[in-house]
């Protein structure tokens, strides 16, 4: 972690699926047009291809630099304020978005490593806004097609090596789950901390498979209450007990020995649940008005973003929990995972 209050470069790395955003405001008639629901996230199939030409021709849209897991880095290097103090790979297509996912990631601090896929087109998510609530529709394109040999790479690897901690979102199961435990076995046996997201309730439940073979290397898994409710109903643990839930996870057998598993459990307004050394415990959010609430799309990433910075500066769990509180507390009221240009959280 940070030395001395000294932070490293590279001191968090994340690995994910770079997606441009395509934000819109929508009526709710055009979620039903598509069969999508509110505060929901996921793949598009080719029904829902049209949807990208449609915002562009008849709504005003914002581009903004998406992907789940690059979006939770991006804040978690406003929040630290050092350039380059987080490190994020993935893949993009050789075209227009993805030199300008790199350009803005590049200009928020994050140092981008990403494999460039010479045939498919960077990752595109739209991001339908009805009254204030976000529906996430991805075409994943180039992000679809990382592969672990770039990760290999020794000037990739040094990433990974130099990080105290990696966060790998869920939706990176669905494209390669090699990569996935190739950083997570280094995790183990550097004894560095490991993270995860589950990202939709979509992954537990279609992708069981892969998410049980990474579940046994993860020290702090992150997910919201409709995506534990999933993982509950895929795993068979017959509740929907959110608090039980989180401890059916944590107890869910670990590589390394060295520390129990953390589980966090988001609920939008609702308080965060922490499980933490056999103990449950509840965290009210930051108090914001309806009329304060732009968007809550990235609202959730913010929040795993603040986290980390505070993690990774060697805080405890109730700081780090506060520092999740601030940046969700800032970009929901913002189009997009968007940020001003310092942030003003102020330890308790």
């Amino acid at each position: 972690m940070a030395e001395n209050g000294v932070i490293a470069e590279g001191v968090l790395f994340g690995m994910c699926n770079p997606l441009l955003d395509i934000s819109a405001i929508v009526p709710s008639e055009y979620l039903d047009k598509y069969g999508l629901k509110q505060n929901d996230a996921i793949l598009a199939e080719p029904r829902h291809m049209p949807i990208y030409r449609e915002l562009v021709d008849q709504y005003t849209v914002d581009y903004i630099a998406g992907g789940s897991g690059q979006n939770a880095i991006r804040v978690a290097q406003w929040m630290l304020q050092k350039r380059f103090a987080t490190s994020y790979i993935g893949c993009v297509g050789k075209d227009e978005f993805g030199e300008q996912l790199e350009r803005q990631a590049t200009g928020d601090g994050v140092r981008v490593r990403y494999l460039v896929d010479e045939k498919e087109p960077t990752g595109t998510c739209a991001c339908l806004i009805t009254k204030k609530v976000r529906s996430l529709v991805a075409n994943l394109g180039a992000a679809n097609h990382y592969k672990v040999e770039h990760l290999e790479m020794p000037e990739n690897w040094a990433l990974v090596e130099a990080a105290k901690v990696c966060y790998i979102s869920g939706f990176f199961l669905t494209v390669s789950v090699d990569s996935i435990v190739k950083v997570a076995k280094h995790c183990v046996d550097a004894n560095k901390v490991f993270t995860m997201n589950l990202s939709a309730a979509f992954v537990p439940a279609l992708f069981k498979g892969p998410l049980e073979t990474v579940l046994p290397y993860v020290d702090i898994l992150f997910g919201n209450e409709g995506e534990a409710e999933s993982l509950s109903n895929s795993f068979g643990y017959g509740t929907s007990d959110l608090k039980e839930i989180a401890r059916h996870i944590a107890s869910i057998p670990k590589v390394n020995g060295e520390r129990k598993r953390v589980v966090i459990i988001t609920q939008g307004p609702g308080p965060v649940i922490l499980f933490n050394e056999g103990v449950v415990s509840e965290h009210p959010i930051m108090p914001i008005s309806p009329e304060e609430i732009v968007d809550t799309n990235g609202a959730g990433d913010a929040w795993v973003g603040g986290f980390l910075s505070q993690l990774v500066l060697g805080r405890g769990l109730e700081e780090c929990i506060r520092g999740g509180h601030y940046a969700a507390n800032v970009i929901i009221k913002r189009m997009g995972c968007t940020f001003p240009p310092t942030p003003d959280f102020k330890l308790s």
